[in-house]
């Protein structure tokens, strides 16, 4: 159990660094109006996983019950997905770009977007059915507590990446202006995260 934990987290932390939409939106925030802006939209998005965690623990823990075939083919799913997401991130441009041109609006305003943002995003869905289902550590165990802990740990590892990076914006913002390298190089930290999360969801 501690085990896949720790590796969940690892995998999780490296993510959460990996340059996207989400983190991007709360270094902007931060840069733009002010550290409490991108802990407000931190707390948003953080939020939106509760619903995703929900309906995959009951809706996965119904098909391991039901059918450990299904729940196998959901698993090659989950790595031809993330291998997909490997190859996306390796045509992708590794420069990171930070919007300038961020609207001001209220912290509520912004836990509300954030929270939005995450559950209707159906890319987050379909990931966490990519990454979850292969860190579970008993599949005859209790599997609705296995994924309401693997969310927990999710949410809890990303808050505090995601809240780091808004505390810290202006140093990060100035530290990938002046190292160039660190985009390339947070890009192929992604790609073989994704890679091995992949081939250890198909290791029996």
């Amino acid at each position: 159990m501690l085990e896949n934990i720790l590796s969940f987290s690892l995998a999780t932390i490296v993510l959460a660094l990996s340059p996207g939409p989400d983190n991007i939106y709360v270094l902007s925030q931060s840069l733009t109006n002010g550290v409490k802006s991108g802990l407000a939209t931190t707390a948003g998005l953080i939020t939106g996983c509760i619903l995703h965690t929900t309906l995959l623990a009951f809706g996965l823990s119904a098909v391991i019950t039901a059918s450990p075939a299904i729940f196998y083919g959901i698993k090659i799913f989950g790595a031809v997905y993330l291998f997909y997401l490997a190859f996306k991130v390796y045509r992708s441009d590794s420069k990171i770009s930070l919007g300038s041109n961020v609207t001001k609006k209220s912290h509520k305003k912004l836990f509300s977007q954030g929270v939005i943002m995450n559950i209707l995003n159906p890319k987050v869905m379909i990931f966490f059915l990519a990454f979850f289902p292969g860190f579970l550590w008993d599949k005859e165990g209790d599997t609705v507590f296995q994924f309401y802990v693997l969310g927990i740990v999710f949410m809890f590892v990303s808050f505090i990446v995601f809240g780091l990076i808004a505390v810290l914006a202006g140093k990060i913002s100035n530290y990938l202006k002046s190292h160039k390298a660190v985009g390339s190089i947070l890009k192929w930290l992604q790609i073989i995260v994704f890679i091995g999360i992949a081939v250890y969801i198909l290791i029996p």
